[in-house]
């Protein structure tokens, strides 16, 4: 497991391979940014700033999302995945939004997570990028590079993840955690063939030596 000082130099690499990490989803309020983190799920960023450019032309504020029935809304996701159920939690959402908080997202986590389709890294999300509120959202990119470079054991749940970065990494230092996290993960610790051969950090990384031994036999 990588001690604080290791991660600190850990982050200080990725932000030196990504300066310019940050939330590649399109949006330009909160209320944009909560409805595209709900399509997300399962689905890249580049397929759902394609739908949105169009959905958010049509769709300005959770009474448009409810003005119109619920295979029209569908139809404007269709080419997203799990669409139908997306398109009845944005219209759930949109109600719950305008009955019990006046129309305006909220801002704490609780009552973010109450939100139909909204799970904790939504949440987290939403504070971060939409309210500068410290958080780390925990997808599936900050899960396996945390993992594979020793941050956190590879048994921990997302929770504990998530738990073990904040306890590592300063609060103010947080979002910009969770950005670098995405983007090295995203474009240069893929899935299925990381970079190891070329990584800065390969020296630290517990996964990097196993794969790099491996392609050695």
């Amino acid at each position: 497991m990588l001690n604080k000082k290791q991660i600190g130099l850990v982050l200080d690499t990725m932000g030196g391979m990504f300066p310019d990490a940050h939330c590649e989803l399109n949006h330009s309020n909160p209320f944009e940014l909560v409805i595209a983190v709900s399509l997300s799920a399962q689905c890249t960023d580049a397929l759902v700033n394609k739908v949105t450019k169009s959905l958010f032309e049509k769709y300005k504020k959770p009474e448009d999302y409810l003005a119109v029935s619920l295979e029209e809304l569908q139809n404007d996701i269709r080419s997203i995945g799990l669409f139908r159920n997306k398109a009845k939690n944005i219209q759930k959402l949109c109600n719950m939004l305008l009955e019990e908080y006046g129309g305006v997202v909220p801002k704490d986590r609780l009552s973010l997570m109450k939100l139909p389709g909204v799970g904790r890294k939504t949440a987290n999300v939403v504070m971060s990028v939409a309210y500068g509120i410290p958080a780390i959202a925990v997808d599936t990119h900050v899960e396996r590079v945390s993992k594979r470079l020793g941050i956190c054991r590879w048994k921990d749940s997302v929770l504990e993840v998530e738990e073990t970065l904040m306890k590592k990494v300063p609060e103010e230092l947080w979002s910009q955690t969770h950005h670098r996290l995405i983007f090295f993960g995203r474009y240069h610790c893929k899935a299925q063939r990381p970079q190891c051969e070329i990584c800065p950090l390969l020296d630290i990384c517990r996964e990097g030596h196993k794969r790099m031994k491996g392609s050695k036999k």
